[in-house]
This record gives C-alpha cells, sequence and structure tokens, in this order.
C-alpha cells in the first residue's frame, strides 16, 4: 500500500470542458477514416477524460495533402512577412485570453501544476508566438561579391511542408517552439501531439483559425508514434521533420526520413544534465537550484539536472540540507497551489521511474530519501536522492525522465569536467559558483548545448536551444530556429558594361 501524498487534498475542482476530440485537418474539425478513437486518461486517477480520434496513415495523407494544397496555391507562403507576423501576433492575444482553460487542460492531461500553467507555460507560448511574428518581416537573404561578371544574391525561402512531432512533458511550449518559426518561416504543417496529451494541441488548432490562419496550414493528426508518427515522417510530400523525444525513437525518424525522400530532420532529444556545484557556492541557493532542477515537473524535462557533483568542501553540508529540502517538497495534485509535483504522465512511465529507483539501490547507491510510490490512486512518486553513485551505474548513464537525483562528489576541476562529460548526451549543464574564472573555464569545457551558471531552466525565446553529442541536433528558440525551415536559394544574372563588379 503506498504511502499519502504529503500534498493529499480532497478538494473538488471544476473540470474544464473537453471541447475538441477530432483531427483538425485543412481548418475543420474531423473524425479518423477509419472513426477509431483513443482515450487520454487523468494522471491523478489513471480515469479516463475523453475519447479523442484516433488518426492513422489515412488520415496524415489528408492532413498532408491540406497542408501541401496550402503552400503550393495558397496565400500563406505568398503574403507579406508583416502580414504573418500580424495574424500570429492575434493568435497571441487569443491565447492569453484563455490561460485558465489552457493550463487547465494541460494540468488535466498531463499532470502539470496549474498554477505554474497560468504564470510560465501559456504566457510563454504567447510570448514565443509574438517572437517570431516580429521575425516574420526580418528573414532576407545577401548580396553576393561574385568574381566574374556576374550579380548575385541570395533568396530564403520555405522549405515547405513540415511534420512536427511533439512530446508530452509540455504539451504547449512544445507546440510553440515548433509551430512559431515554421509559421513565421511561411510554411505549412502538419503537428502530431504525443498521444498521452492531445487535448490542448487541438484548441490551439481552433485558435489558430479564430486568428484568421489560413485553412490547411496548420493540420492536427492526433495518433501513435508507430502509426500517425511514422506515416508522417515517411511520407514523400513532406519536405522537413521537427522531432523531440526519446534518442532511440529519434533514430527512427531519422530512418524514415532517409528511406523516403530524404527529408532534412532536427532531433531535440534526450539529456542527463549534470550540475557542477563548487565549494565557494551558496549552500542554501545551490540546495533550492539542484531541487527544482530534478523534481520541477516531477522530473518530466528533458533538461532535467539529475547528477549532481558537488565538491567535497561543502558535500556533507548539501546531503543533509539537501535531504531536507527534499522532504518538505509537496507532492499532491498538480489543481492544488500549494502543491510542488503532481503525477508522472501515466502508468508506463510511474512503473518506469521505480524501476530505475530498484536498479540504483541493487547497484549499490544509497537512498537519502524517497524512493516510494505515494497516494492511493494516481501516478505519484516522492521526490527522490541517491548518494554513493558511481558514473557506470544505470541511474547516472541513463535519462529516467522522473524525479530521481544522483548526488556524487568530486575534487579537482579538472574532475568535475571529466565526470560532467561522461555521459551520451548533451543537452544542457549548470554551474553554481562565485568565481568567474572557473564559470568561464567550465562553461567552455563542458559538451553540451546550453549552460547555465548560478541559474537553471533560464529559457528564453531569444536563446537557441539544442543538444550536442545523442541529444541530437538542430536548435530551437532564437533567430536560429527559423533557419530550420528556410532553404536557400542562390540567384544569379550577367552584367553587361558594368562600370564595377
Amino acid at each position: 500500500m503506498a504511502n499519502d501524498c504529503n500534498g493529499s487534498s480532497g478538494g473538488a475542482f471544476k473540470m474544464p470542458e473537453i471541447k475538441f476530440t477530432k483531427l483538425f485537418i485543412n481548418g475543420q474539425f474531423v473524425d479518423s477514416v477509419s472513426g477509431k478513437t483513443f482515450e487520454t486518461s487523468d494522471p491523478r486517477t489513471g480515469e479516463v477524460i475523453a475519447k479523442v480520434a484516433k488518426g492513422d496513415k489515412e488520415d496524415v495523407d489528408l492532413a498532408v495533402k491540406a497542408a501541401r494544397e496550402a503552400f503550393d496555391h495558397g496565400k500563406w507562403p505568398r503574403i507579406s512577412g508583416y502580414e504573418r507576423g500580424r495574424l500570429m501576433t492575434k493568435f497571441a492575444d487569443l491565447i492569453e485570453e484563455h490561460i485558465e482553460e489552457l493550463a487547465m487542460l494541460d494540468s488535466l492531461d498531463a499532470g502539470k501544476l496549474l498554477k505554474l500553467g497560468k504564470i510560465v507555460d501559456i504566457p510563454h507560448c504567447a510570448n514565443m508566438l509574438r517572437y517570431y511574428a516580429g521575425a516574420a518581416d526580418k528573414i532576407h537573404g545577401e548580396t553576393l561579391k561574385l568574381s566574374s561578371q556576374c550579380q548575385g544574391y541570395t533568396l530564403k525561402e520555405p522549405i515547405g511542408v513540415v511534420g512536427h512531432i511533439i512530446p508530452w512533458n509540455f504539451p504547449s511550449t512544445m507546440f510553440f517552439l515548433k509551430v512559431s518559426p515554421a509559421l513565421a518561416a511561411g510554411c505549412t504543417m502538419v503537428v502530431k501531439p504525443a498521444e498521452q496529451t492531445p487535448l490542448s494541441a487541438l484548441y490551439y488548432a481552433h485558435l489558430a483559425k479564430q486568428a484568421g490562419i489560413p485553412d490547411g496550414v496548420i493540420n492536427v493528426v492526433n495518433g501513435f508514434g508507430t502509426t500517425a508518427g511514422a506515416a508522417l515522417c515517411s511520407h514523400m510530400d513532406v519536405d522537413k521533420i521537427s522531432f523531440t523525444g526519446s534518442t532511440e525513437v529519434g533514430r527512427l525518424v531519422m530512418e524514415a526520413a532517409a528511406k523516403s525522400n530524404l527529408k532534412p530532420v532536427s532531433l531535440e532529444l534526450g539529456g542527463k544534465s549534470p550540475i557542477i556545484i563548487f565549494d565557494d557556492a551558496d549552500v542554501d541557493m545551490a540546495v533550492d537550484l539542484a531541487q527544482k532542477a530534478i523534481f520541477y515537473n516531477k522530473g518530466e524535462i528533458c533538461v532535467a539536472g539529475s547528477r549532481i557533483y558537488v565538491q567535497e568542501g561543502i558535500y556533507d553540508e548539501f546531503v543533509e540540507k539537501a535531504a531536507k529540502s527534499a522532504k518538505g517538497w509537496v507532492v499532491g495534485d498538480p489543481f492544488e497551489p500549494h502543491v510542488h509535483q503532481g503525477p508522472q504522465i501515466d502508468e508506463n512511465q510511474f512503473e518506469k521511474v521505480l524501476q530505475y529507483i530498484e536498479h540504483g539501490k541493487r547497484e549499490g547507491a544509497t537512498l537519502l530519501t524517497g524512493g516510494k510510490p505515494c497516494g492511493e490512486k494516481g501516478f505519484y512518486i516522492e521526490p527522490t536522492i541517491f548518494t554513493d553513485v558511481k558514473e557506470d551505474m544505470k541511474i547516472a548513464q541513463d535519462e529516467i525522465f522522473g524525479p530521481v537525483m544522483s548526488l556524487m562528489k568530486f575534487g579537482t576541476i579538472e574532475e568535475a569536467i571529466e565526470k560532467a562529460n561522461a555521459t551520451r548526451y548533451g543537452l544542457a549543464a549548470g554551474i553554481v559558483t562565485k568565481d568567474l574564472n572557473i564559470a568561464n573555464r567550465v562553461s567552455r569545457s563542458l559538451r553540451a548545448g546550453t549552460i547555465w551558471i548560478n541559474c537553471y531552466f533560464a529559457f528564453d525565446p531569444d536563446a537557441p536551444f539544442g543538444g550536442f553529442k545523442m541529444s541530437g541536433f538542430g536548435r530551437d528558440c532564437g533567430l536560429n530556429a527559423i533557419e530550420k525551415y528556410l532553404q536557400v536559394k542562390s540567384v544569379v544574372t550577367p552584367l553587361y558594361s558594368s562600370p564595377w563588379l
């Protein structure tokens, strides 16, 4: 029998009305061709929220056809960047008008904290749209200085029909990390949300139509990765795939793209991010930072700071304070404002995390705190800290995607850098120190796409985000992200009797 969650509550909440459960193709909500549906469930209880249309290859074909028609013959790629930006801004305004409902959908479908959805996730989506709306009319090529008697310039043109495959841990945020720059570039698209969390994506499709984005520009096909996702990746009329998810599935995405029409792919994959805490750090601040880095969003975040390296001079103090702090971390219903951590996304992920905790025990790590499920129903797990972790243990090597911290000690800067880099991943890393020379040296030595110094999760629309090594390639956020959805064309014409070249 599981322990009670320390944030358990008998409070009743008015659940949002589930308005959209069909596929969204060519500006209309439609049933799947097969008429089949699948269930999306509430991770707080395991109970069914709604039955959602189950898209398959035939539905992907229809969505791609609509996106192709909108790209080849529609106005979206042909209107000015200014006009695209104006419609995107209207889309952002509509999101802000529906913050409460959208945040509730993600809390219900994904177990995310409602309070953070309202003040972080959903506002961030609107901000992301506005950032790229501002960039839409600033896409331009270059004038070339050619060596022959010719003049040349480059054009940056939208790549075409894009397939976006998004994960379940940040359903709204990931939707707009993908969709926003593609819209700004003038692309049309088919979005395949995770089968665990389709509800908010369908709502965004509805708002996009209300904002005036033309039919066929944004299509949403709910379904499973092995069917709808595979059909999108292998489709001969899709020009680009952008995928966020596991490294294992990322390989399959690349393979399908290569075997079909050699479409380019961008991949944001797994992570096993280190945080290096030096002796000069403020221990209380470092404990708080490390705790949030791994327990935030129940550890279901690709950049979770799951490997915590603490220099030996403050290690014992850090361990003591980390254990005390973790016991005060409130687990419970994500609709409750005092709760810090909701349930894992579903039973599969719940069992996977618990299995990794058992691996840690068997391999000789010391369970400092947590390690057990809690609550009478739902998929809640106590925040868990292991000490005496070795670099070759599974809990130190594999992406767990749950609230499990591996706490390790180091002596020198060189040792910290070597241990932090001893992973197949390279998505993010954290450094906690008051010494600027240490911060500069270590940040340049770590093989990761984002380095946070004396902070964590410091995301921003202007800061490119993506991985090194097996964490993938390509960047979301920043102006770099638009480049993924553009092709460069060189145009050359001869010069006759010109006074200069």
